[in-house]
């Protein structure tokens, strides 16, 4: 079944196929094509030119009516299997205590697992599964799921279970990391829950065959580097590959420990120093930065214009989680990547299409606009321009989704 949508005002996003990234002035660049047309055969694009060289053979066509189109939103780092909400917490916020003041009396990730211990598997699914459409009609075509509020190695299978069950019903693409060591579970001491994590619950999670990374909160009052080296030589014994939670509440040297293990990314980097720049030079590690957590928890924002100045690329990801960025919008995530870390349009898509493709491994199938990749698509509104996207940040902007081929 061929299906071509006409009358493209612009496609944005178009990259040459074999790139699976965007690193340093790479990152100023797109593919911009005017007065456009693309095909998609299957679930695949299968070709795009100028308006004169329009294929006459589809089986159907859809009407941009001078709309923009572009790849769907790829979001590599989320939470979004939680049961219920901590709004509570969002009042204690509001009242001046801190991320780690909460943390200390018993709230934030302690408190989600106790919500969750207590719901239902089903339960679990049908409220996680609301999170999902919500992001698909916001315009985001993969996710990455992680696990973190099980904290016992059953209620971490669990979670493990209910993101394979959205991945099994969901026109998204989905990618599940196993996130046991998000924080320290209620009534075990430090170095016994290390070892829960690195000799119970990953080959637990293994012999399942529930997770495609494993992931660790290295830094202060959570795991150490010696934890996370610990963990994620577990993790690869399995042939689960990094990525790693590092520098949202200090330096905290998981930069520099995922980059030793080869790390698919290394996420959030409130925190960074030169030193962390240095250490992601030539590597295959994605910086991932997460501006929703840095705006419902005043931190400070990425260096996303040092690193990139500095030859490295970026994606950001929304965060979505019910602690600290209660949101998966990934256009408010776009555009904060513009307002408040002052990179441009161009950057700003890339780093949540492309590069965030590639910090959820899946840059080969999505992300951009290239023949062969999967066709998840957002075709916009009539727009004056990519940045009318960032700029009206708050103004409706999709007419329409299309994931694997199909409009939604």
């Amino acid at each position: 079944m061929k299906t071509c949508i006409k009358h493209i005002r612009e496609i944005v996003g178009i990259v040459p196929e074999g790139v699976l990234r965007k690193q340093g002035h790479e990152m100023n660049e797109t593919g911009v094509l005017h007065d456009a047309w693309l095909l998609i055969d299957g679930d695949r694009i299968a070709a795009f030119g100028p308006k004169a060289e329009m294929p006459t053979d589809a089986d159907s066509y859809i009407d941009a009516e001078d709309g923009l189109l572009m790849p769907s939103f790829c979001d590599s780092h989320t939470h979004i299997v939680y049961a219920g909400s901590r709004e509570g917490e969002f009042i204690d916020k509001i009242n001046g205590l801190s991320y780690e003041e909460i943390a200390r009396r018993g709230g934030g990730i302690l408190n989600s697992a106790d919500r969750l211990h207590e719901t239902t598997e089903d339960e679990l699914y049908e409220q996680s599964m609301a999170r999902v459409n919500e992001m698909i009609s916001k315009g985001t075509g993969a996710m990455e799921i992680k696990s973190g509020y099980g904290l016992r190695t059953e209620d971490e299978l669990k979670m493990l279970r209910v993101i394979r069950r959205i991945r099994e019903h969901t026109p998204a693409l989905v990618r599940s990391t196993f996130l046991g060591a998000h924080a320290i579970g209620r009534g075990y001491k430090h170095d016994e829950y290390v070892r829960l994590v690195a000799e119970e619950m990953i080959p637990a999670v293994a012999k399942e065959g529930l997770a495609d990374f494993v992931d660790v909160f290295c830094d202060e009052g959570f795991f150490t580097v010696e934890d996370t080296n610990l963990i994620l030589l577990a993790g690869e014994q399995y042939g689960l590959r990094p990525k790693i939670h590092a520098n949202e509440l200090a330096v905290s040297g998981g930069v520099q420990v995922g980059v030793k293990h080869k790390a698919l990314s290394v996420d959030h980097l409130e925190k960074t120093t030169d030193a962390e720049i240095e250490a992601l030079r030539g590597t295959n590690t994605m910086p991932t930065m997460l501006p929703g957590s840095s705006f419902f928890l005043g931190l400070p924002y990425g260096r996303a214009k040092e690193f990139i100045e500095a030859g490295l690329g970026v994606a950001l990801a929304s965060d979505y989680n019910p602690g600290s960025s209660p949101s998966g919008d990934m256009r408010f995530v776009m555009a904060m990547g513009c307002i408040r870390m002052r990179l441009t349009t161009v950057q700003a898509l890339n780093a949540v299409t492309l590069n965030s493709a590639y910090a959820m491994g899946v840059s080969d199938e999505l992300g951009s606009i290239t023949v062969g990749k999967r066709a998840n698509l957002i075709l916009t509104r009539p727009l004056n321009s990519l940045t009318m996207i960032p700029y009206m940040y708050q103004t409706p902007f999709i007419k329409q989704i299309i994931l694997n081929g199909k409009l939604l």
